[in-house]
C-alpha cells in the first residue's frame, strides 16, 4: 500500500447496512447526483491520515458502488450484524476480527463514519484523528454538535400531565432562556474514532475517556428523513 513502516495505521470504516425504515435503501439514494455513501468514501480517501478505506456491509449492490469510488470491501457482514438493532460494537469487532484472520492487519486506530453525513470535509477528519495519535493514552473521540433542544426543556407525558425530563430542584431551570443554561452537545453521527483496545478491554467503542470533537452545523448534517435529503440538496444548491 506504499505506506511508511513507522505511520500510523489508520482505518477508516464506513458502515452501510442495506435495511433502512424510514428512507429504503437511503445509503446508496442520489444525492446531487451521486449515491449518498459517496460523498463519505470521497472524504475519506482525500484524508492525508487515512491508510485505508473500508465500508461494512451487508449488500452486494453497496459493495460494488463503494469499490467503483474507490473504497475497499474484503468481506460482507453477516446479515446477523446488519439489522436494525445491530450496535458499533459488533460491526466493529466484524470487521477487525476479519481483518487480522485474514490479513494480519490490525489498525492504530479505526475511524467510524456514518454515510448519511455528507457534508464532512477530508481536513475535518484529518483533524480529529490527530488530536486522536497525539494523545494515545485517550480512549476515544466523539464528534458533537451544539444541541438546538435543551434537555431542561424537555418533558415526559404521563397521562395528562407533563414532568421535567431532567429534574431540577429549582423550577425556573425550565423556564430560562436558551443561552442562559449551561452548553449541551450531541453526537453528530460524523467522526467517532476508537482504538481496537478499547474494544476488547470495555467491550464497547467508546471506553472511558473520550475527547469531544465539536463541528459545524453543516458538517453536522446528518441525513435520516426524505425531508433530511430535501433540506441536504437545498445546501448543496446554495454552495
Amino acid at each position: 500500500m506504499g505506506r511508511k513502516a513507522d505511520k500510523p495505521k489508520v482505518l477508516a470504516l464506513i458502515p452501510a447496512r442495506s435495511g433502512s425504515k424510514r428512507v429504503k435503501n437511503k445509503n446508496i439514494r442520489s444525492l446531487g447526483g451521486k449515491p449518498l455513501i459517496v460523498y463519505t468514501i470521497e472524504a475519506a480517501l482525500k484524508a492525508k491520515l487515512v491508510d485505508r478505506v473500508i465500508v461494512s456491509t451487508d449488500s452486494e449492490k453497496i459493495a460494488a458502488i463503494a469499490r467503483k469510488y474507490g473504497a475497499e470491501v474484503p468481506f460482507l457482514r453477516p446479515r446477523g450484524l446488519a439489522g436494525s438493532g445491530s450496535t458499533e460494537l459488533e460491526f466493529h469487532q466484524h470487521a477487525l476480527g476479519w481483518l487480522s484472520e485474514n490479513e494480519g492487519y490490525v489498525p492504530d486506530l479505526v475511524v467510524n463514519l456514518y454515510p448519511t453525513t455528507p457534508f464532512r470535509k477530508a481536513s475535518t477528519i484529518d483533524r480529529a484523528v490527530k488530536k486522536m495519535l497525539a494523545a494515545p493514552r485517550v480512549d476515544s473521540l466523539r464528534s458533537i454538535r451544539k444541541c438546538s433542544e435543551h434537555p431542561y426543556k424537555m418533558w415526559k407525558v404521563k397521562g395528562e400531565f407533563a414532568e421535567p425530563y431532567v429534574q431540577k430542584r429549582d423550577s425556573q431551570s425550565h423556564t430560562l432562556a436558551y443561552h442562559q443554561l449551561e452548553p449541551v452537545f450531541i453526537q453528530n453521527a460524523s467522526i467517532y474514532i476508537t482504538r481496537p483496545r478499547v474494544l476488547s478491554r470495555y467491550r464497547s467503542t467508546i471506553g472511558k475517556t473520550v475527547f469531544a470533537f465539536e463541528m459545524s452545523d453543516e458538517e453536522s448534517v446528518d441525513i435520516n428523513t426524505p425531508l433530511d435529503f430535501f433540506l441536504a440538496e437545498t445546501l448543496m444548491a446554495r454552495a
